[in-house]
């Protein structure tokens, strides 16, 4: 078993101000924009610094494969689109053994784990199943194929005893496809017409996604009825007046109308005050108006609260409830509005912390330097000041991901982790999973089992985690990594250094990079003291810094200095 990572000094003390709600005195902006919270820029300052592991729990790792072939789903779909056996049993076994401590994770993102329909559809890219989540039937149960309520709790508890958060992801934008197994929703609940255009908000909120999927009405305040196929099945589950009674308290305790998006916003929170959930990744978040996330995210906030209150020892500590949005296609340097093309909406004050950046895959193709300087800018006296961005090199549905082919493993690696921002670690990104699965078609490419018998037989894999590991434990030791103020010290090869002085803590690295294998010597001046000692993280040679520089002899190219502790 894998020892369970120390916290340094300096991450402690972050935590703890975090905790007791203590953050430095907020600024005003040169351009007279409103002052960020002192809470809201501690919170972004721990989000922007965090390592999220993002997996699709049914490819992951198979603990349980009793619950295989739950529901009496069949193998006859194509290629990578049935139900493949992962489950919440095999995301403990790997918490328990370190697995995640190992590669310096802050938290763990959960595809949906709602019960899926029942049967399959015929996308074009061949007969599919619900293995990813997100075509739900019951918002309200979890799917056997995936376990129990038992072992989602007993996951989510083992993940925070070793501090790390579980996000849930939340989709109330739409349930799945109809199918002879799966009946229709009424229309009152949903629209299914027309196909989103994406010309302009409204054709791009108020329509489906694709033919197949109903969209929820969630922009209708009229009040609508359960669903009789729903009623039925909770009947037959023996929990119908249980789960009406639940309702009840709810409508009458929020004074809400009984409309579709309200019975949804209900059916999610109650994850959140059941399983103490971190926060929410919010699926297809600019396909649903911006105030539906406002009135969620302000359900959910009090859930958590409310859970917190109820299980005190089993939270991480008193950081708030975080909430990442899906805004397909934003980039930093869009600010914090969105363009629908007639209007624009910044997603930021309806209720996200923080929003996937689809632009670093691409952007970390380029020169570091300028990335690095631009992302670090704008997240400390920038527009972004105050939230996070989560950078990603690939993910479930990105048909465009960085090193598709998997050719430099180590180097996506490296410019991930020393981003500014929030880090999300796909699945197998760390031990180089195929992008690339011959006779799959579609997304099912980027959805392959996770390798582990690749990392079991040893050789480059395993050489390719460790490598990984090494950058996500110096990430998880040094917030200044992804939240710090960076400095260019060397043009070529290149070297920088982040700073972090906030609420009392002191927080500063250098990162050297393309360096020659052998004797070498770093500039640090301006960030490291002449006479300091410092320790490279990567190979665990020390260092006195002397003339504005220290020099070191590793067999490594990449270089993590810290002051030794």
């Amino acid at each position: 078993m894998a020892p369970r990572l120390p916290h340094v000094a300096g991450l402690i003390g972050l935590g703890a101000l975090l905790a007791g709600g203590v953050a430095c005195a907020p600024r005003n902006d040169a351009d007279g924009a409103d002052p960020v919270t002192a809470a809201a820029s501690a919170e972004a300052r721990y989000w922007n610094s965090a390592t999220i592991y993002f997996l699709l729990t049914d490819r992951f790792d198979n603990g349980n494969p009793a619950n295989d072939g739950a529901l009496g789903r069949r193998k006859d779909g194509a290629l990578l689109r049935n139900f493949e056996g992962g489950d919440f049993a095999g995301i403990l076994r790997r918490i328990e053994a370190g697995y995640f401590d190992s590669l310096g994770v802050n938290a763990i993102w959960l595809t949906p784990f709602l019960e899926q329909i029942h049967g399959s559809v015929d996308e074009g890219t061949g007969k599919t199943y619900g293995y990813h989540g997100y075509w739900t039937r019951d918002w309200t149960a979890v799917d056997p194929a995936l376990g129990t309520r038992e072992e989602l709790h007993a996951l989510v508890d083992a993940a925070h005893r070793r501090g790390i958060r579980v996000l849930m992801d939340a989709v109330i934008n739409h349930p799945g496809p109809v199918t002879p197994q799966d009946p229709a929703w009424p229309s009152s609940w949903v629209r299914t017409s027309p196909t989103c255009s994406y010309k302009d908000y409204s054709t791009t909120v108020d329509c489906t996604l694709v033919p197949t999927l109903p969209d929820i009405r969630t922009d209708s305040d009229d009040r609508v009825e359960l669903p009789l196929p729903l009623i039925a099945k909770w009947r037959g589950e023996g929990r119908l007046d249980a789960e009406v009674a639940s309702l009840d308290a709810f409508f009458t305790r929020t004074r809400y109308p009984r409309a579709p998006r309200y019975y949804i916003i209900k059916w999610l929170t109650d994850w959140v005050r059941e399983f103490g959930f971190d926060g929410y990744r919010l699926d297809t978040a600019k396909h649903f108006g911006e105030n539906v996330s406002a009135e969620l995210v302000q359900e959910a906030a009090l859930a958590f609260e409310d859970w917190k209150r109820a299980h005190p020892r089993k939270a991480v500590d008193s950081l708030p409830f975080y909430t990442m949005g899906e805004v397909y296609g934003y980039a930093p340097n869009q600010g914090r509005a969105y363009d629908f093309g007639d209007r624009k909406v910044d997603f930021f004050s309806h209720g996200y912390d923080g929003l996937i950046n689809f632009a670093f895959k691409a952007e970390a193709a380029g020169p570091l330097d300028s990335l690095y300087t631009r992302y670090a800018a704008t997240l400390d006296t920038g527009a972004l000041r105050g939230v996070s961005i989560v950078n990603y090199i690939s993910s479930h549905d990105d048909g465009g991901p960085y090193d598709r082919e998997r050719k430099d493993p180590f180097g996506a690696g490296t410019r991930l982790l020393l981003a500014p921002g929030a880090a999300q670690v796909y699945y197998g990104d760390e031990l180089a999973r195929l992008l690339v699965v011959p006779g799959a078609e579609g997304d099912a490419n980027l959805r392959s089992t996770m390798n582990w018998a690749d990392l079991e037989a040893g050789g480059a894999t395993a050489a390719v985690l460790a490598h990984w590991r090494k950058l996500g434990q110096f990430r998880r030791a040094h917030p200044a990594v992804g939240a710090g103020e960076h400095h260019t010290l060397q043009a070529a090869p290149y070297v920088f250094g982040r700073t972090l002085k906030a609420d009392g803590i002191t927080d500063r690295v250098v990162v050297a990079l393309d360096q020659p294998a052998g004797a070498k010597t770093i500039p640090v001046a301006g960030i490291f003291r002449d006479g300091a000692v410092l320790v490279d993280a990567y190979t665990g040679t020390e260092g006195t810094v002397t003339g504005g520089g220290v020099s070191l002899t590793t067999p490594a190219g990449l270089v993590l200095l810290s002051e030794r502790r």
